[in-house]
């Protein structure tokens, strides 16, 4: 898919109701978790992250991270992001993380809107996605202890049916089906694949519908 193609579809659904929990639902594990029930919900911390559309040979892209191992979901794909600082908005949070985590020029930045909030309940967070657009292609680079690998991954790669497989993972004596998008040697699942979920429905992508 070309760049000026994805920005402009991404510009015009942007404005109009989004995909929304539905679209989420494709990548989503099975079955769901929830919140434990003792949680109170004045202590989800919110975190924001970049899904960042840039063009390579006018090929549009977007970039991802392989999480140090060091962190907690180290060796995992995540958005550029973190949590949200008081005092800033999450459009605010969302490219100061990426510009300390991949030391991205946020000035080659013009973000289009928020996508659904995606619960991460087995770390207490709530992430809000920040779509952003670049007219370039940014020079990138990891941050040392925090990023293993900066991944950039052609639209068309995940939009390939090819691209998604199933996984079973085992969590806290559980077993769960998991939806995995994989290209460019990265697998996205998760909360991250969650919302690549919505991201791919606003440019048209179909899914596979959760079984």
């Amino acid at each position: 898919m070309r760049y000026t193609e994805a920005r402009a579809i991404l510009e015009a659904t942007l404005r109009g109701p989004l995909p929304g929990v539905e679209a989420q639902q494709q990548l989503a594990p099975i079955p769901p978790r929830h919140w434990p029930a003792a949680l109170d919900p004045a202590r989800v911390r919110h975190a924001a992250g970049l899904l960042l559309l840039f063009p390579a040979n006018d090929i549009a892209h977007i970039v991802v991270t392989l999480r140090a191992d060091r962190l907690r979901h180290g060796g995992q794909i995540s958005l550029p992001g973190g949590v949200v600082e008081p005092g800033e908005t999450l459009e605010e949070a969302a490219l100061r993380e990426a510009h300390e985590e991949i030391a991205l020029s946020t000035s080659l930045v013009r973000t289009l809107g928020r996508l659904t909030p995606v619960d991460i309940h087995v770390s207490g967070f709530r992430l809000h996605p920040i779509v952003g657009v670049a007219e370039e292609r940014p020079s990138l680079r990891p941050a040392d202890g925090e990023v293993a690998r900066v991944i950039e991954i052609p639209i068309s790669d995940l939009l390939d049916p090819r691209a998604l497989t199933w996984q079973t993972l085992r969590r806290d004596g559980r077993v769960y089906l998991v939806p995995t998008l994989v290209a460019q040697g990265a697998e996205i699942w998760g909360a991250t694949a969650m919302v690549v979920a919505e991201f791919l429905s606003l440019l048209g992508w179909e899914g596979r519908r959760v079984r």
